[in-house]
């Protein structure tokens, strides 16, 4: 399951036109990346959740078939439904009747972890849940957990569990996780509902099979503006192996028209039918949408133009939307 039902306020205005899993990154949206990774994992059939301008969403990926996949969605009409009610709703769509574990992820982020070893670890603990878990410096203010070496959860947000066991580093949630169908039943039955500070923490002060696999590979996360920026520059300078990615990650379109005057750095995505004007210098760290037109001498360093922007003037460390 994609969760993609939020409302992205951290992102400002540009939540006003887009959900932040629609957040263009390379020529595609964080929704598609979403859907490819789990592709790239094995899964085919997917169920999204919809609230904030989710009609995009679903005409971005449609039935799925395009990808070669099968894709449902779960539609949150009026109050949105949160980590844990999205789930609870999309239920009937995500299980099966056999027990077929649940994998559900974050519509905003992108990741380079296989799920293949945290599949493993789920079926080698029992689990009834695993976390997807990474190291983070704030981890803490996020709140944290911490794992036993064998990857059982000992501490959710900084709380021990009835076994006082000893854990290791402070780690954080990655938004990825690995669910039995029967810790569903663990939500609440109304109301929004964060699944850590319910499902997660029933689990844990009960003592039950939670499992957390600890990853270094790449992850991000699009919440802010700033997060948004520096995620596109990671992928374009190829801090992310993204095997999964639904295109190149930098370069030039084919149909793109770059004046000879101008100046493009190659650590830069340029998309179809963009024109660049006489003088203009693009890059590093620069994506710009299809049919995106630069003006003459405008000057753009990390920076992300959405598509059809016309640009007039110099950019750095800007989304421009419109």
């Amino acid at each position: 399951m994609i969760m993609a039902a939020g409302f992205g306020t951290r992102l400002g205005e540009l939540s006003e036109l887009r959900p932040k899993p629609m957040l263009p990154v390379c020529g595609a949206p964080l929704v598609r990346w979403a859907a490819l990774w789990l592709r790239a994992q094995g899964i085919r059939e997917i169920v999204i959740n919809l609230h904030h301008r989710g009609e995009q969403i679903e005409a971005e990926l449609g039935d799925g078939s395009e990808l070669g996949l099968a894709i449902a969605y779960s539609r949150e009409d009026g109050e949105i439904l949160g980590t844990g009610g999205g789930l609870r709703q999309a239920r009937p769509l995500l299980d099966d009747g056999h027990g077929t574990p649940i994998v559900a992820m974050n519509g905003k982020i992108i990741l380079d972890q296989a799920l293949a070893p945290v599949l493993a670890l789920h079926h080698a603990l029992a689990a009834e849940a695993t976390m997807l878990l990474r190291p983070d410096p704030e981890a803490e203010r996020w709140g944290s957990l911490r794992v036993d070496p064998e990857g059982r959860v000992t501490h959710l947000l900084g709380k021990s569990g009835p076994k006082d066991q000893v854990g290791g580093a402070a780690l954080m949630f990655t938004g990825v996780q690995v669910l039995a169908p029967r810790f569903l039943d663990r939500i609440p039955a109304s109301g929004q509902q964060c699944i850590v500070r319910t499902a997660y923490s029933q689990l844990h002060a009960e003592g039950g099979a939670f499992a957390g696999f600890v990853t270094d590979d790449y992850w991000w996360e699009h919440s802010t503006r700033e997060r948004y920026l520096q995620g596109v520059a990671n992928v374009i300078e190829g801090r992310a192996r993204v095997a999964h990615a639904p295109g190149p990650v930098r370069g030039v379109g084919a149909s793109a028209q770059i004046d000879a005057t101008a100046r493009v750095d190659p650590m830069t995505w340029i998309g179809p039918g963009v024109r660049v004007g006489a003088g203009a210098e693009i890059g590093p760290r620069v994506q710009l949408g299809a049919g995106v037109v630069v003006d003459p001498g405008v000057r753009l360093r990390d920076a992300i133009v959405w598509d059809d922007a016309h640009v007039t003037r110099d950019l750095e460390h800007e989304v421009l939307a419109r």
